[in-house]
């Protein structure tokens, strides 16, 4: 373990720009998200939840998969997809770390997604350990602990250091360029951090969520359990709880024309739009109570059902803060989960 003092961070940070493209939390116009690092950036790595996720790096917001030129009767279709170096993403969550597994089964299995799969497979993942959990946050109910989130660096950071540990190969690569900036040492702190961290998590209020009844078997009842239509009546359709989930991975694929030719392009889609999966006949879920089932039975019963009771859910909280309307996974896992529900 590599203890570096916080006031020579900016000095760490610099030295793995130089070598390869660096990512972390920044401020701007009131806002944390990613951004690259540069001279005079607003660091944040106190900030605890960007508002969007780290799965814009591998799932992009937007993203142009391949053109087409025409010319006459002749079509040439360009494929868009560039070799991608290595790049570091420093200060990611345990829960967003966790979510990138719930990608990888989507876009890694047979057919592969190539476009996610480059993008992957360059990155290196530099967790940073929470020492403050907010009241929102419940990723220990999926198994996740906070304290010690995985990825290719493991880090911890208190009043005066921040604390490296490397995790696999990728991670022992980084720490050579990290290790000149610091010193050995600072496990003991590290281990007193965890347990402080731990222990405020088994005090938060959403800590003990029940998930027992969201099991493959219960399908049938919980899918047709009446209280959908008490928690879905305020929802407004607006997707902000997809947009800012870090394993919502729904996508629509669209065709922009140009006077050059056609660009074809994938974008995020939310299955709370009422056009969402719309076909020429008709569209498969026509109410706003059939849409916001669709959201949590994936997350909760479909998704584990298929990857081998992995939840589609971290715990993360975003949808729990940024819902206009108060309307979030929480309120559904405790009206469904509880035994009495009929």
């Amino acid at each position: 373990m590599i203890k570096v003092k916080n006031a020579d961070m900016a000095a760490v940070y610099a030295a793995v720009a130089k070598k390869m493209p660096l990512f972390l939390p920044v401020e701007k116009a009131g806002e944390v998200n990613y951004g690259p690092w540069e001279e005079g950036a607003k660091v944040r790595t106190d900030v605890l939840k960007t508002v969007k996720s780290a799965k814009d790096f591998f799932f992009p917001q937007s993203e142009t998969m391949m053109k087409f030129r025409t010319e006459g009767k002749n079509i040439e279709i360009e494929d868009d997809r560039k070799e991608v170096a290595p790049f570091v993403i420093f200060g990611v969550r345990g829960c967003d770390c966790k979510s990138f597994e719930v990608l990888d089964n989507v876009f890694l299995q047979q057919p592969v997604d190539t476009y996610y799969q480059a993008r992957r497979n360059a990155a290196i993942i530099v967790t940073m350990a929470c020492a403050r959990p907010e009241e929102s946050c419940f990723c220990n109910v999926f198994g996740i602990d906070s304290a010690a989130p995985k990825g290719d660096v493991t880090c911890w950071q208190d009043e005066d250091y921040t604390y490296f540990n490397a995790n696999t190969e990728k991670g022992n690569a980084l720490m050579e360029i990290i290790a000149p900036f610091g010193s050995q040492g600072g496990e003991e702190a590290v281990k007193a951090r965890q347990e402080r961290t731990r222990e405020i998590m088994k005090k938060l209020p959403f800590a003990n969520l029940d998930l027992s009844r969201f099991k493959h078997e219960n399908l049938n009842e919980l899918f047709e359990a009446k209280e959908w239509a008490e928690l879905s009546e305020a929802c407004m359709g607006c997707g902000t709880c997809t947009f800012v989930c870090p394993t919502c991975q729904c996508f629509d694929i669209r065709d922009f024309k140009t006077d050059k030719g056609v660009i074809r392009f994938r974008c995020w889609d939310s299955c709370m739009y009422s056009d969402f999966t719309q076909m020429a006949a008709a569209n498969s879920r026509t109410t706003q109570l059939q849409r916001f089932r669709q959201r949590f039975m994936h997350k909760l019963v479909y998704y584990p059902s298929q990857y081998g009771g992995l939840y589609s859910c971290v715990g993360c909280g975003r949808c729990v803060n940024k819902c206009p309307q108060r309307l979030n996974i929480v309120k559904v896992i405790k009206r469904l989960g509880e035994k009495d529900n009929g």
